[in-house]
C-alpha cells in the first residue's frame, strides 16, 4: 500500500492476472484490469454512481504495457475517454532487464500528439526524436509509475545463472549450483552486494584460488598468507591463523601499535594538511595569474597613455617652435619696415612689386627637390622623391603634361641645354631627355655618389657630387667627360654658370672657376655652415648656408658686403629675377618660408608663407617665381 495527497492505490496479483485500484479523496474509484497478455481496462466510479470504462490501446511490441495515474483535481477525475496533454497516461515500450539499466523510466511528450510514450532512461535521453513515431521530443520526465511497477518484477540473481548452452548471444539459463533467490527487481543491487555466491578474493594473497563469499571466513581459517598488521611498518611475518596469533605475542612491533597508530593518525592529518595547503596554494596561484593579468593590462594602459602623452607633448613642442618661427620673422618684418622709415624710403614702396601665390602644382608623391624652366615652350619641370619628373604646363593648361620615369632614385638635380634635359639621381646617373618628345635618350653613369647639382654652359655640363666636380662635352645626345675638378673637400651642393664663371660651393668655401680653362681663380671663404645654395646678381655673389645666414660679396672685388638675416633654416635656394628698375633676390628656406631681398638696399621686402613644408627649390620664368617643397607641391608666384 502506498499513498499520496488525494489518492491511495492498491495492487493485487492472481495468477496471470494483475489488478490495479486507487480512490480519490472525493470518492472517485478506479480499478485497472491487467491480462495475461498485459492489455488492460479501466473503469472509474464516480460517486454518483455512474462508471466510465477505457480499454487501452496495445501497443505492437509484446513487452508493452499501458497504465493510467489519477490526476489530484478538486472537481474530481477527467474521463478517460478525452486524454489530454496533461494526462498521466504513458507507454512503456522496449524495457531492457540490462544489470545496468536504471530502474527510473522516463516519458516524453510530442509537439504534435497528445498522448506519450515511455521508454527506459538511457534510450529516450540518448534520442533526439521518439523511436515509435520519430516525433521531436520536447518534453523528458521521469515516470514514476511504472518505475515502481517495473520494480516489482522478480527476477533471478545474478550469481545464480549461467551462459546458456544455446548458440543465442547474451542468453542465460538458471545454474543449480548458483544462488537459488528470485528477488524484486528494485531490491537486485542490495542482494547482488551482499549474495553468498558473489565470488571473492582472498584479502591475504591475490593469488589465492577464487571463493565464493560464503567460504571466506572458513579459507581464511586455514589461509598460510596472513600477513602481520604491523607489515606495512616492515614486519615480514607471513603465516596461518594459529602462527599469526602466536606471531603477535612476541611481534617487536605489538607494543608499539598506539605509538604507530598515532604517528599514523599524525601523518594522515599533516597529509590532510598538505592536501589543503596544495588546495590554498593553488586558489594563491590562481589569484596571483590573475592579478598579473591584471597589472600587465594595466602596464598596456599606462603605457597607451604615456604614449598618446608623449604624442600630444611632441605636437604642442612643433606647434610652440612654429609659433617661435613666425613671432621671429613678423619681428623681423617689423624691423625691415622701421628701417625703410629710417632711410626714408617708405614713399618708394609699390604695390605692384609684391608677390601673391597664383596657383599650386599637384600631382608628385614625395618631396620636390629640384625645378627647371624651358623657357621656349612654358614648360616648367620637377624633380622629387618620388623618382619621377613632371612636366607641368605654364602658359595654358597648366597641368601636368607628362611624368618622366626612369632613374632608381631621387630626382636632386635638373639642368636645360637647348633642346635637351638632363636629370641627376641619388642612384649617381645622369639622364638625358629630349624635350620635343619627352622621351629618354641616354643613360650616363656618372659618379659613384648621388648627382647633387647640375649646370650647362658653354655646350658643356657641369655635374657636382662627393668631393668632385665633373666636365662633361654635349655631343648630341651623348656626353663625354672632358675632365674632372678636385680640390674640394665636401658635398658640392651648388653650382651656377654665369658669362664665363662657374661658380661652386662646397662646405664653407665658394670657388669660382674660369670656364674657359677650367682653372680656379678665387676662393671665397664664408661662415655660417655649409654653402647650400648659390646665386649671381650683375653686381653681387649671393651664398645661403645651412645656419640661416645670406652672406653678400661684391662681384669685381670678391669683398664682402652684407650677411643677410631673417631666416630661422637652411637657406636651401637662390634664385634672381633683373630688371632695369631693380634687381630682387628670392631665398627658400627650411623653415617654410620664402623671402624678397632688394638689392638695391640689401634688406628684405617680403615675406611669402604658403608652403606647409620646406621649400628647397626655386626657377623664374618671365617674372613668374616657382617654388618647391617638402609638401609635395609646386606654387606660382606673381607679382
Amino acid at each position: 500500500m502506498s499513498s499520496n495527497k488525494n489518492a491511495r492505490y492498491n495492487r493485487f496479483s492472481s495468477g496471470t492476472t494483475n489488478i490495479t485500484t486507487s480512490e480519490n479523496t472525493n470518492g472517485t474509484r478506479m480499478e485497472t484490469t491487467f491480462g495475461p497478455a498485459y492489455s488492460a481496462v479501466t473503469t472509474i466510479t464516480k460517486p454518483d454512481g455512474t462508471n466510465t470504462f477505457k480499454q487501452h490501446r496495445r501497443t505492437p511490441s509484446s513487452s508493452s504495457t499501458l497504465t493510467y495515474s489519477p490526476r489530484d483535481e478538486d472537481d474530481g477525475m477527467p474521463p478517460i475517454s478525452t486524454p489530454r496533454r496533461s494526462d498521466s497516461a504513458i507507454s512503456v515500450r522496449s524495457l531492457h532487464s540490462e544489470s545496468n539499466m536504471s530502474l527510473r523510466s522516463t516519458f516524453s511528450l510530442h509537439e504534435e500528439e497528445e498522448e506519450p510514450h515511455t521508454f527506459c532512461r538511457r534510450c529516450a535521453l540518448t534520442s533526439e526524436k521518439c523511436p515509435v513515431d520519430n516525433a521531436k521530443l520536447t518534453v523528458v520526465v521521469n515516470n514514476i509509475a511504472v518505475a515502481e511497477q517495473i520494480g516489482e518484477l522478480f527476477i533471478h540473481c545474478k550469481y545464480g545463472c549461467r551462459p546458456a548452452a544455446s548458440s543465442k548471444p547474451a542468453a542465460f539459463e538458471v545454474d543449480p549450483r548458483g544462488c537459488p533467490f528470485t528477488i524484486k527487481l528494485s531490491a537486485r543491487k542490495d542482494h547482488e552486494s551482499s549474495c553468498d555466491y558473489r565470488p571473492v578474493r582472498c584479502p591475504n594473497n591475490p593469488s589465492c584460488p577464487p571463493l565464493l563469499k560464503m567460504n571466506l571466513e572458513a579459507h581464511l581459517k586455514e589461509c598460510e598468507h596472513i600477513k602481520c598488521p604491523h607489515s606495512k611498518y616492515g614486519c615480514t611475518f607471513i603465516g596461518n591463523q594459529d602462527t599469526y596469533e602466536t606471531h603477535l605475542e612476541t611481534c617487536k612491533f605489538e607494543g608499539l601499535k598506539e605509538f604507530l597508530q598515532q604517528t599514523d593518525d599524525r601523518f594522515h592529518e599533516m597529509q590532510v594538511a598538505m592536501a589543503q595547503k596544495d588546495q590554498e596554494i593553488a586558489f594563491l596561484r590562481s589569484m596571483l595569474g590573475k592579478l598579473s593579468e591584471k597589472i600587465d593590462q594595466l602596464e598596456k594602459n599606462l603605457e597607451l597613455k604615456f604614449d598618446v602623452l608623449d604624442e600630444n607633448q611632441s605636437k604642442l613642442s612643433e606647434d610652440l617652435m612654429e609659433f617661435r618661427r613666425d613671432a621671429s620673422m613678423l619681428n623681423d618684418e617689423l624691423s625691415h619696415i622701421n628701417a625703410r622709415l629710417n632711410m626714408g624710403i617708405l614713399g618708394s614702396y609699390d604695390p605692384q612689386q609684391i608677390f601673391k601665390c597664383k596657383g599650386t602644382f599637384v600631382g608628385h608623391q614625395g618631396p620636390v627637390w629640384c625645378l627647371c624652366v624651358y623657357s621656349i615652350g612654358d614648360l616648367l619641370f620637377s624633380g622629387s622623391s618620388d623618382k619621377t619628373i613632371k612636366v607641368w604646363d605654364t602658359c595654358t593648361t597648366y597641368k601636368c603634361q607628362k611624368t618622366l620615369e626612369g632613374h632608381d632614385g631621387i630626382v636632386l638635380a635638373l639642368c636645360i641645354q637647348g633642346n635637351k634635359l638632363y636629370s641627376g639621381s641619388a642612384d649617381c646617373t645622369i639622364i638625358v631627355w629630349d624635350i620635343q618628345n619627352l622621351q629618354k635618350v641616354n643613360t650616363i653613369r656618372a659618379h659613384d655618389n648621388p648627382v647633387c647639382t647640375l649646370v650647362s654652359s658653354h655646350n658643356m655640363l657641369f655635374s657636382g657630387s662627393l668631393k668632385a666636380i665633373k666636365v662633361w662635352d654635349i655631343v648630341g645626345t651623348e656626353l663625354k667627360l672632358k675632365k674632372e675638378l678636385t680640390g674640394l673637400n665636401h658635398w658640392v651642393r651648388a653650382l651656377v654658370a654665369s658669362q664665363n664663371y662657374l661658380y661652386s660651393g662646397s662646405y664653407q668655401t665658394i670657388k669660382i672657376w674660369d670656364i674657359r680653362n677650367l682653372e680656379c681663380v678665387h676662393v671665397l671663404q664664408t661662415s655660417g655652415g655649409s654653402v647650400y645654395s648659390i646665386a649671381v646678381t650683375n653686381h653681387h655673389i649671393v651664398c645661403g648656408t645651412y645656419e640661416n645666414l645670406i652672406h653678400v660679396w661684391d662681384i669685381e672685388t670678391k669683398e664682402q658686403v652684407r650677411t643677410l638675416t631673417g631666416h630661422v633654416g637652411t637657406v636651401y635656394a637662390l634664385a634672381v629675377i633683373s630688371t632695369p628698375d631693380q634687381t630682387k633676390v628670392f631665398s627658400a628656406s627650411y623653415d617654410r618660408s620664402l623671402r624678397v631681398w632688394s638689392m638695391d638696399n640689401m634688406i628684405c621686402t617680403q615675406t611669402l608663407l604658403r608652403h606647409q613644408g620646406s621649400v628647397t627649390a626655386l626657377a623664374v620664368s618671365r617674372g613668374r617665381l616657382f617654388s618647391g617643397a617638402v609638401d609635395s607641391t609646386v606654387k606660382v608666384w606673381t607679382c
